[in-house]
This record gives C-alpha cells, sequence and structure tokens, in this order.
C-alpha cells in the first residue's frame, strides 16, 4: 500500500476536533483513509473510530481518549520498529496533553504529535516500497 498524505497538519486537525466536540473525525477518519491507513501499518483492523465515539459520550470521552491513547502507542511500536528517531506520539504523551493540558491547546498538542508520528512512519514505508 502506498501511503499519499505523509504530510497532514496534526495541530490544525487536532484544532479542528476539538472545537467540534470530535464530529470532525467522525468525518475524517473514513472519508480521509485514515481509519484504512492504520489498520495497515497496524496489520489488524482497528475498532471504527466511531463506535469509540459512541462509547465515549456516556463515558464522557474517556472512552474515545483510551481508544486514541491505545493506537498512539501501537503506533510509537511501530516507529520504533522502523528505526525511526523521536520525539513519538505514545499513550502516556496523548493521555496527558488531552487530560491535563486540556486548559493550554492540548488535545491539539497531541493530535500534532500523533499525526507528526503517523506521518514519518508513513513517509518510511513509502521509502521502503512495503507492501502492508
Amino acid at each position: 500500500m502506498r501511503f499519499h498524505h505523509t504530510n497532514r497538519p496534526g495541530f490544525l486537525l487536532g484544532f479542528i476536533d476539538f472545537f467540534t466536540a470530535g464530529l470532525f473525525f467522525l468525518l475524517y477518519m473514513p472519508l480521509g483513509g485514515l481509519q484504512d491507513e492504520l489498520d495497515a501499518i497496524l496489520g489488524r483492523r482497528t475498532q471504527r473510530y466511531w463506535v469509540a465515539y459512541l462509547w465515549g459520550v456516556p463515558t464522557l470521552f474517556l472512552y474515545t481518549l483510551v481508544w486514541m491513547a491505545r493506537i498512539a502507542e501501537e503506533l510509537k511500536v511501530k516507529a520504533v520498529e522502523l528505526g525511526l528517531e523521536g520525539p513519538y506520539t505514545s499513550w502516556r504523551h496523548m493521555f496527558g496533553w488531552n487530560v491535563f493540558g486540556l486548559l493550554l491547546c492540548g488535545p491539539m498538542v497531541a493530535t500534532h504529535r500523533f499525526f507528526d508520528t503517523l506521518n514519518r512512519v508513513e513517509r518510511e514505508l513509502n521509502r521502503r516500497g512495503a507492501s502492508l
């Protein structure tokens, strides 16, 4: 699989998502191809974002945050496996910025780091010509 979106602006996407209470990613994940790319990179079918979002509503979006943090950790493992230098996104980074940095643009910082790691992983896989 060749990855075509290797320069996603994470901070901007996080900003839009934060101010739409996660509704932006309900459209962006499937229509932007992000869900399929994550499945290809991680080598498994990940839980659909809309399911995590629905579970997030009654849990004050804690479920959605934990879902995203788990994906971030798996992405970090893939980046390390590919030999990419840090900084990476991680479970702790995603969760910490979203919870403790909420008043300081934390969700945007976490999303920026997530997409930075994702972009680098995708560029490296393209460079290697990896067929996933």
